[in-house]
């Protein structure tokens, strides 16, 4: 279970949000400029807050009126940008490695074999990122996040920069992921459509307030 409780303030922007999550995929949604990268940024360790608590699995995190921080590479919190940001040098197995070698975990073949079959990576092993399509690029993101072992996977609009071809290529996978990892995500999305196919509860946020939260009911109705 994921708790927040936090305030931060980013020059002008002031975010201010209290949550408690169990869902598979809670996605958080929210315009461009309505907090929730700062949000995700703090859960993961790269944003200290001002005031306030994160909580997973009833470990605090963050603890503002203990001078409590938990560093970001000691959270065991995966974290998927927009981007991939694989290293260009490395071909696919090394990029999936690089994880657990940071964590320091011992290897697991079946969890690489798992994982490489889940996201339907194994034929791309020996390539180099440029060789890649967006759409793969991504896969093998979320499966170097998937092997470092994370108790909480966050998503930072990894369909963001996917023209619509490859953003229905790759919601499949995702969809996967939260029926088959048994890892709970948060998924960050401006697009109400993709959070409807996979998002199990919604935290909304507008201008660094949540507005809503609940299930997937709570996000704007479908284009007519």
């Amino acid at each position: 279970m994921l708790r927040v409780d936090v305030s931060r303030q980013l020059g002008e922007f002031s975010l201010q949000a209290c949550f408690e999550s169990e869902g598979r995929v809670t996605g958080l949604f929210g315009a461009s400029g309505a907090g929730k990268t700062s949000l995700i940024n703090i859960i993961a360790g790269l944003l200290r807050p001002d005031r306030g608590t994160v909580v997973i699995d009833g470990e605090v995190l963050d603890d503002t009126a203990k001078n409590l921080h938990i560093p970001a590479h000691r959270r065991r919190i995966g974290y998927v940008f927009q981007d991939a940001r694989l290293f260009p040098h490395l071909d696919v197995r090394g990029n999936l490695d690089y994880g657990r070698r940071m964590n320091r975990l011992a290897e697991d073949p079946a969890q690489h074999r798992r994982i490489t079959d889940l996201l339907d990576i194994g034929s791309l092993l020996d390539r180099r990122p440029g060789q890649l399509s967006g759409g793969e690029r991504q896969r093998v993101a979320l499966g170097r996040a998937l092997l470092s072992k994370p108790r909480l996977l966050l998503l930072d609009e990894p369909l963001g920069s996917l023209d619509e071809g490859r953003k229905i290529e790759i919601l499949p996978y995702l969809v996967r992921l939260r029926d088959q990892a048994r890892v709970p995500m948060i998924y960050v999305s401006h697009d109400a459509a993709e959070l409807r196919q996979l998002a199990t509860q919604i935290v909304m946020l507008r201008q660094g307030r949540i507005a809503a939260f609940g299930g997937v009911r709570v996000l704007p109705g479908p284009p007519p």
